[in-house]
This record gives C-alpha cells, structure tokens and sequence, in this order.
C-alpha cells in the first residue's frame, strides 16, 4: 500500500475514495464498512483518505490500496484532499454527516458519491453504534454490509510480551482517561498474581505509562512506547493479538482488541457502550455506570476532565472482570497457560 498522491496517476481500475479522516479507533469501527466496499466492488481501488500515522495499520486490514494523507485537528473535516488525476468512480463519505465532510469529496466530481443528509441517504441517527451506522448507509446503496464482520488479519510479527495483560491507560482526552492511580493498583495486583503486565503508552503518554508502572512496582522495562514514539503499529497488534487481555479505556486499543478477538475489558465513560463498544461476545467486558435517565452521550468525549461515569468504576471490578474472562476457543490451544487472577476484595 503506497501513500504518495504520485500513485493516484496511470491506474487502470477505477478507485473508491473513502474519506474517514479521523483515529485508530475510527479507522477499526469502519473495517465493516471498508470489508462491503471490496467485497461488492471488486473491481476497483480503494483509496482512504486518513492520517499518515494510520497507513500502516490502514494496510494491516487488508481492505486498503493506498493511503491518501488527510488531517485536521480536533476531529474536524479537512478543507481539501490532495487527490491526483481522473476523479474517483466513487467518492464515501464515513466521516460525518453533513456538507463539511461532503464538501471535499463533492470538489472531485466523483461519478457517484454515497453519503448522509443528501436525497438519496437514508437519515442519520444519533443512537446508532458507529460501526452499523455506516453499513446502514452502504446498505441504502445496494452493498450488503454486516457490521459484526470487523476482524482483521493476526500479524506475523512475533509479540514482545506474549501472554501477557495489556494496560493502556491513555486516550486523546482526559475525560476518557481512569485514574492512573487505579491502573497502578490493578497492575500491582495482577503481578502478584504472576501474570507479566505491559503497560502501553503513545507518543505523548510515556510520563503517564511510566507513573503507572513505578506506582505498581513494575521495572520500567514494563513500558513500551511513549518517550521513544508510537509504538511500531506491527508490534503493537501483535502485542495485542498474543495478550492474555486487554484492560483499556474507550480508544483505539480496546477497538484493536476487537478486531484481533483478544479479550479485553473496556472502561466505559462519558459515552455509552451501545454506541462504540465491542459486540456482545463473552471475551469481551465493558464497565459503564451511567445514571439512570442517561442519554448515550451524556458527556463531552473530549473534555478536560475524567468523566464522572468513568471514575464510578472500581480497582475490584476491573480485577473481577478480568479474573473472569474466558479464553476464546478458537485461540485457546495456541496461548500460554495463564496465572489466576485475583478475586475482587
């Protein structure tokens, strides 16, 4: 997969451009979507246009011929696309739902453009999960899409810490961050218990990685990634795909975890579950304590401060829905034997 708009020239089959110009959660919630475009048009090219950062996991998915660089801060919509030679034979709007992101797309005369709030779009619906809201609209289209259909290929790339639990306690706002304190004490207890924890952190989290790890004795060789960068997208996913579990906030690892089928537990908090959480299958767990009469959005995702949801979870809960994870079945002959984890209290 390239990512130069030189490549864009000179090709032969006509290309999709889809526009999801957002994060790694993003990119994974639309692997349903992206698998209905290949699968229905197979004829043709698909070109995403995504951050540059994205394009190696973009290729990981194997739904993706070339990367299109596109950003803009704070989840806004970028103001044009850098798009070389014929216009797209179709242009894909999973990026919003309203003439900002249709604009950019429109500007390159696709022969065809599916998107939300035009004519021939079914509505948008705020109480949607992010994944079945854009089978929903390649559906209207004629692609059949089926939003469970989101795994993607295990890597080759041997793990740095096979078997062991995953932590990550970063996200790219603070309102979705759990204490680092609690992520501590759920190490702490964790390495008692004789499982090998990792804690990961991105380019901008290595302090908060390693105030984790020094909070719950572990040695900083705990830590991957933060001080020295992103952690290499090929050894982050298998990292993922060979851990025990993942134990994470709502962000692009516990979206990671979904899509390899690795068992995780997803601390839910300001935005419910049933709008970006994993599908229901036992390997799974998610924690969310809204209030009763919650909306599913009842916070700011980005905000400036962890939400009140969010720090309703307890250290206990987290360990007991970790102690109680099963292995997936399919998965559970080629994993290491795993320590027991500790009962909560």
């Amino acid at each position: 997969m390239t990512t130069s708009t030189e490549h864009l020239r000179g090709t032969d089959r006509p290309r999709i451009l889809v526009l999801r110009a957002l994060g790694l959660g993003d990119l994974l919630t639309g692997v349903p979507a992206l698998r209905a475009l290949r699968r229905g048009l197979p004829g043709h090219d698909i070109v995403l246009a995504a951050p540059a950062r994205l394009a190696t996991a973009a290729a990981a998915t194997g739904l993706v011929d070339r990367l299109l660089p596109a950003f803009a801060p704070r989840r806004a919509v970028p103001a044009a696309l850098a798009w070389a030679g014929p216009s797209p034979d179709l242009a894909v709007d999973l990026h919003g739902n309203g003439p900002e992101s249709r604009r950019p797309l429109a500007r390159l005369c696709p022969r065809r453009l599916y998107a939300y709030s035009q004519p021939d779009a079914p509505a948008w619906q705020d109480d949607e999960h992010e994944r079945e809201r854009w089978c929903r609209l390649l559906g209207a289209y004629g692609l059949s899409a089926d939003a469970t259909d989101l795994a993607v290929p295990t890597p080759a790339t041997p793990s740095p810490a096979p078997g062991a639990v995953v932590l990550h306690p970063g996200a790219d706002a603070p309102a979705r961050c759990w204490p680092a304190e609690r992520f501590a004490d759920v190490a702490r207890e964790l390495s008692r218990a004789g499982h090998r924890v990792v804690v990961t952190a991105g380019a901008a989290e290595g302090r908060l990685a390693a105030s984790v790890a020094d909070r719950a004795g572990l040695g900083q060789d705990a830590v991957l990634g933060g001080t020295r960068g992103d952690v290499p997208f090929d050894v982050l996913m298998a990292l993922v795909a060979q851990a025990r579990c993942v134990v994470v906030g709502d962000t692009g690892l516990a979206h990671l975890a979904t899509a390899l089928g690795t068992p995780s537990v997803t601390l839910f908090g300001p935005v419910a579950p049933r709008l970006w959480g994993p599908p229901p299958r036992p390997y799974h767990r998610v924690l969310w304590h809204p209030d009763p009469d919650d909306l599913p959005r009842p916070g700011d995702a980005h905000g400036e401060r962890p939400d009140e949801r969010l720090l309703r979870i307890t250290v206990d809960e987290v360990l007991d829905a970790v102690r109680t994870l099963p292995v997936p079945p399919a998965e559970a002959g080629a994993r290491p034997a795993q320590a027991a984890v500790p009962s909560a209290g």
